[in-house]
């Protein structure tokens, strides 16, 4: 059965805010553009996906799939109506995932098997990377402390800990931690 990966994007307003005192708007929106690309460039290269649906406010200039439009009800109830509305197994992977990787994309859907996986943060609290089983009900609960608040819903599911779930690029911690790390700088 193949899967339908979700990649939400914020296209309009400020992208990064919290990246503000460290670059400028345009940074910032060069920066979001350049790890967007990246995730959707992975998922092509995983067998099980079948379909790459982006969720955004409106459809990124240089995007030719599947887009579905975010009404800007809150990402949680964005997501539950691309659920209604796509049916089957599905992957949700925020488009801040630098260091993303067919191989992480492969074994969180391997994980998620039996009903659910998700791949926390480096620090765990947040969720950079959901894949659910259509049969399997949750709750989305991305926001402060997903990576818990999905937890606690499924304490059977696997937990997937993985370099390119790891590192996602909300904060200047994040930022200088990527900075650090050569093989991302020589992209």
């Amino acid at each position: 059965m193949s899967w339908t990966a979700i990649v939400p994007l914020k296209t309009s307003g400020e992208r990064k805010s919290r990246l503000a005192r460290l670059l400028s708007a345009e940074e910032r929106s060069v920066l979001s553009a350049r790890m967007f690309h990246h995730v959707i460039n992975v998922l092509p290269h995983v067998p099980a996906i079948g379909r790459i649906v982006v969720l955004a406010d409106e459809c990124p200039a240089d995007w030719r799939g599947d887009w579905m439009a975010d009404g800007r009800r809150g990402l949680n109830l964005e997501l539950e109506q691309a659920r209604k509305l796509l049916a089957g197994d599905l992957i949700v992977l925020h488009a801040d995932l630098p260091l993303l990787t067919p191989e992480d994309v492969a074994a969180l859907i391997e994980a998620a098997s039996e009903g659910l996986a998700i791949a926390p943060d480096r620090h765990r609290t947040g969720t950079n990377g959901l894949a659910l089983k259509a049969s399997t009900f949750l709750e989305f609960s991305f926001g402060t402390d997903s990576f818990s608040l999905h937890r606690l819903q499924h304490l059977d599911c696997k937990v997937i800990k993985r370099e390119g779930f790891a590192l996602d690029l909300d904060t200047p911690d994040d930022l200088k931690a990527l900075m650090e790390i050569p093989a991302y700088l020589k992209l």
